[in-house]
């Protein structure tokens, strides 16, 4: 689910043909903090650095070659490929014996140490980097736009390494909210100078808004439906701009990530709990999902008892779903076309003629697909959200 051409896995860099962005950076200091940090040069001086510090502030510590060995034959080890030494140092500090006393007490203070670590200092001190490494850098990096961290720390280009680090998608969903801000503050500002809506855009603003109050919202829960109008409707146009930016190239749809859907889907929960406790009360709430039944002291409490643990199962499972369902169809569509457009790649000569108008007409058509489902899935999570709030709020 990481594949360069879909996007589908988030990161901290937008990928754009590298003829857009070529990277020519010259020496050391003109690469990011993050690539250097993934360096092996980088890792060997940090490792150094480190346990020098660390034998100087406790005894026991073994020789540094014996560490340094131990460290680089640990990297080796399936999933530990590249990780510095400040992972490995964490892995010592926890390791116990039987008794559970700390089998090397000395690793405890590798944060004290890791603070003398300065990207700075590597590139002032370091020996410069050779052409060839530089070339090969500069390659790897071209077409990569590294999002700036001011407020973290990146481990590498898809994992945070401490503080807050602003990803791919969320600054395709900062774009979304604030290009809906702009729009329906503008749309309301029309509604308010004149009674009939004018113009197209207005006019299809006003469609949508309609359909889903009164085709969807209202339908769905029910009686006191219209205080729940705008924030269903603010999700239904957030999925639906998430959704199309998945067909702009090199953009990605974050609603192709759990991050985001499992998100959507757990405000859906909290807007109807949290609607129902208002109604109810905070236990009649949770009481209210098993149906009202006349049935005899004796055999109603165990059965309504089941029902209860049933009922509370099944209210999160399918919120749950209402999250998976919006990422599967999401990254489903997007596996199709690169399966289409995949067939091409191994061809050549006659066949690839022949194949390529049916690649290229498969491929339009599965677009227009795409953009069907972009529309059907925003709208699907907006009519099921609407009934589980409704079936929240009301008395079953």
């Amino acid at each position: 689910m990481s594949d360069p051409i879909l996007h589908i896995k988030d990161s901290y860099y937008f990928e754009v043909p590298a003829r857009l962005a070529p990277s020519h950076r010259e020496s050391i200091a003109d690469f990011p903090k993050v690539w250097i940090r993934l360096d092996p040069d980088f890792q060997l001086w940090e490792a150094k650095l480190v346990f020098k510090q660390l034998a100087e502030q406790n005894n026991g510590t073994p020789s540094e070659e014996d560490f340094l060995h131990d460290w680089e034959h640990w990297q080796h080890e399936p999933g530990n490929h590249g990780k510095p030494v400040r992972r490995y140092l964490q892995v010592l500090a926890a390791e116990k014996n039987d008794e559970g006393q700390l089998v090397n007490p000395w690793a405890e203070s590798w944060p004290e140490a890791q603070k003398l670590v300065s990207v700075q200092e590597y590139r002032e001190t370091a020996k410069p980097w050779s052409p060839d490494k530089i070339e090969a850098y500069n390659k790897v990096l071209s077409g990569k736009i590294i999002i700036p961290q001011p407020f973290g720390e990146l481990r590498n280009l898809y994992q945070k390494d401490s503080g807050f680090c602003i990803s791919r998608f969320m600054v395709l969903e900062f774009f979304i909210a604030l290009l809906m801000l702009v729009v329906f503050t503008w749309f309301a500002g029309r509604l308010k100078r004149n009674v009939v809506p004018k113009g197209r855009f207005t006019h299809m603003i006003d469609a949508f808004v309609c359909y889903l109050r009164d085709q969807v919202i209202r339908p769905g829960i029910g009686h006191g439906a219209d205080k729940f109008v705008p924030v269903l409707l603010t999700m239904f146009f957030f999925v639906l701009g998430c959704n199309l930016l998945g067909m702009i190239p090199w953009l990605g749809a974050p609603t192709a990530s759990f991050s985001v859907t499992l998100s959507l889907a757990f405000a859906t929960l909290v807007i109807g709990i949290g609607a129902g406790a208002l109604k109810f009360g905070p236990v009649g709430v949770w009481l209210n999902l098993v149906p009202h039944m006349d049935l005899p002291l004796l055999i109603g409490i165990p059965i309504k008892c089941m029902l209860f643990v049933i009922e509370l199962m099944g209210l999160f499972i399918k919120h749950a779903v209402l999250g998976v369902r919006l990422l599967a169809n999401m990254v489903a569509g997007h596996l199709v076309l690169l399966g289409i457009v995949a067939l091409g790649v191994d061809m050549s000569g006659w066949s690839l003629v022949v194949a390529l108008p049916v690649i290229v007409g498969a491929a339009v058509l599965f677009s227009c697909l795409e953009l069907f489902v972009a529309f059907l899935q925003a709208y699907i999570f907006t009519f099921l959200s609407s009934l589980f709030i409704g079936a929240s709020t009301h008395h079953h």
